[in-house]
């Protein structure tokens, strides 16, 4: 019998999001008439709000690693109005199991993750094979039924709205590159702003019109990009809200950045892209489509996983020469 109502708890990053979504379309392929909600934090919630698998975004009013035991039960409370069947806990940490149960949600789904005994009443154990995080959502999916990562996901963007927001600034006829050159994670999974600045003046020395895209937390790499191109590139760094961004992305005819947020929403569209991956690993977050194409150099102190070089010379990013990657994205 399909449930009525599911309530999945979300990822925090952007990008795990992104994936998730593959998640959300295993559920309504599995239970088409079942009505699906995604409880995450505020700052993802644009990007939920556009995908067509999730009847209700419900945003988190928790601030990154807060835990607030009052305010989640009275989010927990609030919600047992909506009479939710299932609870799909996406993340394994003990706070994030706690409003599904006072929700009183009879099937918590999820992982054990840490202290979550009597938290997750329904769950499953993490096969370790299981390296892409991708896959390790599906394996939350209704039943675990065999479900391929090949499930076509997309975004609803706005391309009209896109076109609209910059009038006077782009042709129909005009082929645009989108480049994101930030990484909230940290410098180690960023590739030189000076590397982003080549393939930059050659797109635009071959007719193309260059976007940058980005938070406001990018802003200094706009601002060197801008005097490194001579202000020849469009910069939307920190002056676009989210989903915005996404009606831009939907116009580009290539894209590239580094591993990170934007890098998955590339992929969800289906953009021709290059992926740029340093200290993180291709291998578990790869951008999940057929038109990307990554770049990565295996070192040997390769991945990392670190926030900043421990080797203190960044040469997973620094040999990525420019020149191969125009050679893949204009």
């Amino acid at each position: 019998m399909s449930p009525q109502k599911i309530l999945v708890l979300g990822p925090s990053w952007l990008g795990d999001m992104v994936m998730a979504q593959k998640l959300f379309k295993a559920i309504k392929n599995h239970y088409p008439k079942s009505e699906l909600h995604v409880a995450s934090p505020i700052w993802t919630i644009p990007l939920v709000s556009r995908m067509p698998e999730v009847d209700k975004p419900i945003p988190l009013p928790f601030s990154h690693g807060e835990l607030n035991l009052v305010k989640r039960y009275q989010l927990g409370k609030s919600l047992r109005i909506e009479g939710y069947t299932q609870a799909i806990i996406l993340t394994n940490s003990f706070k994030s199991a706690l409003i599904p149960l006072f929700a009183n949600i009879p099937k918590r789904t999820g992982f054990l993750g840490e202290m979550r005994f009597g938290l997750i009443n329904d769950r499953i154990k993490k096969d370790k094979s299981l390296y892409r995080t991708v896959d390790q959502f599906l394996a939350l999916a209704p039943k675990n039924k065999n479900v391929k990562t090949s499930l076509l996901t997309c975004l609803i963007s706005k391309p009209h709205e896109a076109r609209k927001f910059l009038k006077g600034k782009l042709k129909i006829s005009d082929k645009i590159l989108g480049i994101a050159p930030g990484a909230e994670y940290g410098e180690a999974k960023r590739w030189p702003v000076e590397h982003f600045a080549k393939v930059a003046i050659k797109a635009i020395d071959k007719g193309w019109k260059v976007i940058l895209l980005g938070s406001a937390n990018d802003h200094d790499l706009g601002r060197s990009l801008d005097q490194l191109t001579k202000n020849k590139v469009i910069n939307l760094i920190g002056k676009t809200k989210l989903e915005e961004v996404i009606d831009v992305m939907s116009i580009c005819n290539s894209f590239l950045s580094n591993d990170s947020g934007l890098m998955h929403v590339a992929a969800s569209m289906g953009i021709k892209q290059v992926a740029i991956f340093g200290s993180s690993d291709p291998k578990k977050t790869p951008p999940l489509s057929r038109h990307a194409e990554i770049m990565y150099l295996s070192l040997s102190c390769s991945p990392c996983f670190e926030r900043s070089c421990p080797l203190q010379h960044t040469n997973c990013l620094k040999n990525i020469k420019p020149e191969e990657v125009i050679r893949k994205v204009i």
